[in-house]
């Protein structure tokens, strides 16, 4: 049996909040770890506070992969980029996601600090667009994106994210879709949006809608992220992501 085979994989929610801090939760950052491999799901403002609290250091992090491009889940890679030119990173940095990842961050980083778009980085910077349906190689890992209902500016994805012999699949933000079937399906892990516990709210995953689908989602485990005040009132039978926690498949 190849070593891979017997691999475990680390995945951390350094945060697990929603766009407005609610519950006092950083915003969406998902660290997968395993062999020595550290990959990124989301990178929310607070990213580099969630890294440094949960321990681990940003000049580890391989590769950032973006479902989609509103600032609680994109909004960290302008502080993340500076951060490693000042840390004197020289091994590359792969970013990967939606059509337009690479304009909108740079122009985030304009509107931040002015000038630092245009700094030439002392490493590889590979910005990577992701294609709907599209099995993609990125190294470590390998990535399909499905696209979502959330209105960004850009697509939304879905992603199904390969390590070694895991799955893990993440749902991002979006109202129900069958795209979160097929990039679920057979999943060791799928960490899923439940922003309200039963009132609708555009573009955005209910808990209610999410139980009356249960039945068709064919992952392994299922855990909740991205919980606003409503559903963090509640009691629920699924289990809760939480800022800290750490499950290992």
């Amino acid at each position: 049996m190849p070593d891979w085979e017997r691999m475990s994989l680390d995945v951390t929610f350094l945060g697990s909040g929603d766009a407005f801090g609610s519950g006092g939760r950083l915003q969406a950052c998902i660290a997968l770890r395993w062999d020595g491999q550290h990959v990124l799901l989301d990178c929310g403002a607070s990213s580099l506070i969630a890294l440094r609290r949960g321990g681990l250091e940003p000049t580890s992090v391989d590769a950032i992969l973006i479902s989609h491009l509103h600032g609680d889940h994109f909004g960290g890679l302008p502080f993340f980029v500076l951060d490693q030119q000042f840390s004197r990173r020289e091994r590359p940095l792969l970013v990967a996601g939606p059509p337009g990842l690479k304009a909108r961050t740079q122009q985030a980083m304009e509107v931040l600090f002015p000038g630092s778009s245009e700094t030439r980085q002392r490493f590889e910077l590979q910005w990577v667009e992701l294609g709907e349906r599209a099995e993609m190689d990125l190294g470590s890992v390998r990535v399909t994106a499905y696209a979502v209902p959330h209105a960004s500016g850009a697509p939304a994805y879905a992603l199904r994210v390969a390590c070694a012999d895991k799955v893990v699949a993440y749902s991002g933000d979006g109202a129900w879709s069958e795209a979160l079937v097929e990039a679920s399906a057979g999943a060791d892990l799928f960490i899923c949006e439940a922003y309200t516990f039963d009132r609708p709210v555009r573009y955005h995953l209910d808990y209610a809608s999410l139980c009356q689908h249960r039945d068709q989602l064919r992952c392994r485990q299922l855990v909740l992220t991205h919980m606003g005040r409503d559903m963090l009132d509640r009691t629920v039978a699924t289990t809760r992501a939480e800022d800290g926690l750490t499950l290992t498949l």
